[in-house]
């Protein structure tokens, strides 16, 4: 391992794991981020690291809504310190959606569980920081499409912003949808033919034998209610959280 190495931990169990990280590579050197602040603060600086592992849920009452790994992937490119990252999972479903996004981010490196341990992840964080990708983790491959391509476009984030105003909690009708969403009645109207029905149908998530009602996507939106406020904080529509 090269000398003087940077690796930098973002998680909020982070400093449990940095003792043992610092023995197992010798000379390199560990940071811990615990919270969004002290992460801005490492590397709004000018050290740049050389590997980031981070939790892709930040399992914390008050954080696990707020922030999460793909945050840290925009919160390196945002401060221009773009590393390899590592991404750790817990292994719930939970994370499908934010996986399915972090498998299409350039910056994500590999993915491993928390569950196959340390060494797991030191094994994972010499591999990276050599400029080499992990192998996909063994299983079948997802065939749905993920949310992070079909909301792209402006169609796309006007689907985001109405799914995430439902997620949120803010939106019981389509009259409050088009208030807290910010679109026209007549766009709110059309959440379920126009928007967010056409992203359920590409993603085979409604059975087209029956119909699909205002109520199926607003249980749609509770069901990825965790990844449609993450893209939205994300994507600066945070207005609508």
């Amino acid at each position: 391992m090269a000398a003087g190495l940077r690796i930098l931990i973002a998680s909020p169990l982070g400093r449990v794991i940095s003792a043992p990280l610092q023995n197992a590579f010798g000379d390199v050197t560990v940071s811990v981020a615990t919270t969004d602040a002290e992460l801005t603060s490492m590397i709004s600086g000018t050290v740049r690291y050389d590997v980031v592992a981070a939790d892709l849920i930040w399992n914390k009452p008050e954080m696990e809504w707020h922030f999460d790994g793909l945050d840290v992937i925009d919160r390196l490119r945002q401060a221009d310190r773009a590393a390899p990252v590592l991404l750790a999972t817990q292994g719930h479903s939970m994370e499908a959606d934010h996986l399915e996004e972090a498998r299409l981010r350039p910056e994500v490196f590999g993915v491993v569980a928390k569950a196959d341990g340390l060494q797991a992840i030191t094994d994972g964080l010499r591999t990276v920081a050599h400029g080499r990708r992990l192998p996909l983790p063994p299983g079948p491959v997802p065939t749905r499409t993920p949310l992070y391509e079909l909301f792209d476009g402006r169609r796309g984030h006007t689907a985001a912003r109405m799914a995430g105003a439902i997620a949120a909690g803010r939106a019981a009708d389509n009259a409050s949808l088009a208030a807290v969403a910010k679109v026209s009645p007549s766009t709110a109207n059309k959440v379920t033919s126009h928007y967010l029905g056409p992203v359920i149908t590409a993603r085979g998530e409604h059975d087209d034998g029956l119909p699909l009602t205002q109520g199926v996507i607003y249980r749609w939106c509770g069901l990825h209610a965790r990844y449609l406020t993450s893209w939205c904080r994300r994507n600066g529509h945070s207005d609508v959280l």
